[in-house]
């Protein structure tokens, strides 16, 4: 069993697609569906996706939740964290080694937590 894809809810999906556009802009996720109240970013291997909820009630974060991206290198780990921060993101953790890997962490513009990490350090 593998993951397959992940979605975040928002309340302005506007402003979540220009965010997630210009943080995953040369990652290899691209936007393969913005269709209503879904938007959709993807590669081969997983999807993402923004949605207002269905049920029309207010998005809201998990607490304790959060998404994990693995990425190539401790340079895009830093890359990524410090686009997020110039595109509105709040930091939750700077880069550094932390259990034995080297991750950052960010709230989007929702305050849903991500974590941009890779095992090569």
């Amino acid at each position: 069993m593998k993951m397959n894809y992940f979605v975040f809810g928002t309340n302005d999906k506007e402003k979540a697609v220009i965010f997630y556009n210009e943080l995953f802009d040369g990652c290899g996720l691209n936007k393969i569906h913005d269709q209503g109240r879904m938007t959709l970013w993807g590669n081969d291997e997983f999807m993402f996706a923004i949605a207002e909820p269905f049920d029309e009630h207010p998005a809201s974060n998990g607490n304790g939740t959060m998404l994990g991206l693995h990425v190539d290198s401790m340079n895009e780990v830093n890359r990524l964290h410090k686009k997020a921060l110039e595109l509105g993101g709040v930091s939750e953790g700077e880069p550094r080694i932390r259990s034995n890997m080297h991750s950052a962490y960010m709230r989007d513009l929702d305050n849903n937590k991500v974590c941009f990490y890779t095992s090569n350090t």
